[in-house]
């Protein structure tokens, strides 16, 4: 199966480096996509099938596959499982004067970190049947809003562009959206791609949908928008 480069380079890492599974695949969408229209299109496929889905339970709270500053529902058969960065950080570290040891740890850093903001749990759609994860990533607490947290996110995106942002409020959250497109340089490829963020008392929380493809974006939406649905703080 044909991976962009960034995927691979975070498979081929973490494999060696970390044994925490990142990976993610990019596929096609028409480089002359028009973003509002399939943004909506997106939009209109995620309400009509939102209500079909199942819940498969709550995640976030103590005790639970990922313990976050927030809970939600995932879909019905995605496996949640936590990504402790802390960990992978003590094990990609070299030793003192070792010439692997501070690349090896910007690959960790890069692999980890996007813009303001830390991985901290994916849940693998495959067992449902598509190819995707929905990955969760979370912050210090500091003075930037959910818009500003969730730009400084899709800005640290590479090939990230047609960039929709909008708002929302769930379970006394007030919460900002973007959906946007990725093009892989390599397979000179887009596709569709969604994140959302909120501020919470313990810090941002980012949540972000990609796909193998847009086709799978889109049937994966219905379980971005019950996570959204559901958002709480913790």
């Amino acid at each position: 199966m044909l991976v962009e480069a960034g995927r691979v380079r975070r498979r081929l890492a973490q494999v060696a480096l970390l044994a925490v599974v990142m990976t993610g695949c990019s596929g096609a969408a028409q480089d002359d996509a028009k973003p509002s229209g399939s943004a909506s299109a997106s939009a209109e496929a995620a309400s009509a099938g939102d209500t079909a889905v199942k819940s498969g339970g709550t995640i976030g709270a103590a005790g639970s596959a990922c313990e976050l500053p927030v809970t939600f529902d995932i879909a019905e058969d995605w496996k949640a499982e936590a990504v402790d960065a802390g960990e992978e950080k003590a094990a990609g570290d070299g030793s003192a004067g070792s010439e692997q040891g501070e690349p090896a740890q910007e690959i960790v850093d890069a692999l980890l970190r996007q813009g303001p903001v830390t991985a901290a749990c994916e849940v693998d759609a495959k067992p449902a049947g598509n190819i995707g994860f929905l990955r969760i990533w979370k912050g210090e607490p500091g003075d930037d809003d959910a818009r500003a947290v969730l730009e400084a996110f899709v800005a640290a995106e590479d090939n990230a562009s047609k960039a929709e942002y909008s708002s929302f409020e769930a379970g006394g959250l007030a919460g900002a959206e973007v959906k946007y497109l990725y093009t892989s340089k390599l397979l000179e490829e887009t596709k569709e791609e969604a994140a959302l963020a909120v501020v919470t008392e313990r810090g941002p929380v980012v949540l972000h949908l990609g796909g193998l493809d847009t086709e799978e974006h889109q049937a994966m939406l219905p379980a971005y928008e019950l996570a959204k649905r559901t958002l709480r703080a913790a």
